[in-house]
């Protein structure tokens, strides 16, 4: 009888440490070592703008999003600020209407372009800066205009009206392949885009630019301006980050990379691996919501 107790409880061990073993993420710093998220949370509290990489529909990433959230606010109280790509400028007055109570849920949906995963993905981060009364910044340019761009190129936008002007960054805006990532975008893209590819890295270029300005103009001393993006936006400091170093070099600026690993360790990429103030990876196989 003995026998069969130990043979149990040896199983009912080996479930426990079977079960720790798959971890759902893993957070590695800057010198690729694994590190807490209490020492996290501590350590961006002290810089000046936050960008939070993201695959879109990662469940996990948008959660720790939200805990990320939840834990910086309880160190900067009403001097946090948050935004996100998902949000486009010209939609900034429906979303202030919402987070002061004016406008319903169902209104808010019925009068702005949400994405399809807000529900689920991104509401829970408005709804928290609701509750805690903190501004959410509508960041992105409304994406009509990305699309002019990507078919007639960055010249197209000298002909929008001033109001329009309005919704993106200042006019010009420098586009370049010396932006970490557009040269990758653009070979990805290959010879089937023809003499028009650099019309879709401008396409990239003026929402990574109307999002570091939308960024820096909604930023003051003091306070730390949190926002959250796909990870091709901020990844190996270009995109936004290029563009925020070019509008103010002086700025804080700690960006969150996302990867994904096929080993249950969670190891960081061995190859092409650039990284950032922290890097989160996920397992592969993690079940995609949409």
């Amino acid at each position: 009888m003995t026998k069969y107790i130990l043979f149990f409880i040896f199983i009912f061990q080996f479930t426990i440490l079977s079960a720790q073993d798959v971890k759902p993420f893993q957070f590695y710093n800057k010198k690729g070592k694994e590190v807490k998220f209490d020492k996290i949370v501590n350590d961006l509290a002290n810089y000046d703008i936050v960008l939070f990489g993201e695959h879109h529909n990662n469940s996990i990433n948008h959660w720790l999003q939200l805990q990320l959230t939840k834990a910086l606010y309880d160190k900067k109280k009403s001097s946090l600020v948050l935004g996100a790509e998902m949000f486009e400028r010209d939609n900034q007055s429906q979303l202030n209407d919402y987070l002061s109570g004016k406008l319903s849920e169902k209104v808010l949906k019925d009068s702005m372009r949400l994405w399809n995963n807000f529900t689920t993905d991104y509401k829970p981060l408005v709804d928290f800066a609701k509750d805690k009364k903190l501004n959410f910044i509508a960041t992105n340019i409304p994406r009509r205009y990305a699309s002019i761009v990507s078919k007639k190129g960055l010249d197209s936008l000298n002909t929008v009206t001033p109001k329009e002007k309005t919704y993106m960054m200042k006019l010009p805006v420098e586009v370049t392949l010396d932006t970490p990532g557009y040269p990758e975008m653009l070979e990805m893209m290959g010879d089937h885009a023809g003499p028009s590819a650099m019309n879709f890295v401008a396409a990239q270029a003026v929402k990574d630019a109307t999002m570091a300005e939308s960024i820096l103009q909604n930023w003051k001393q003091g306070h730390l301006l949190l926002h959250y993006q796909g990870d091709f936006h901020s990844k190996q400091y270009g995109g936004i980050f290029w563009y925020l170093k070019k509008l103010n070099p002086d700025l804080k600026i700690a960006v969150i990379s996302v990867f994904e690993s096929e080993d249950g360790k969670l190891s960081l990429p061995k190859e092409d691996f650039f990284p950032t103030e922290y890097n989160l990876v996920f397992p592969t196989d993690m079940t995609k919501t949409y």
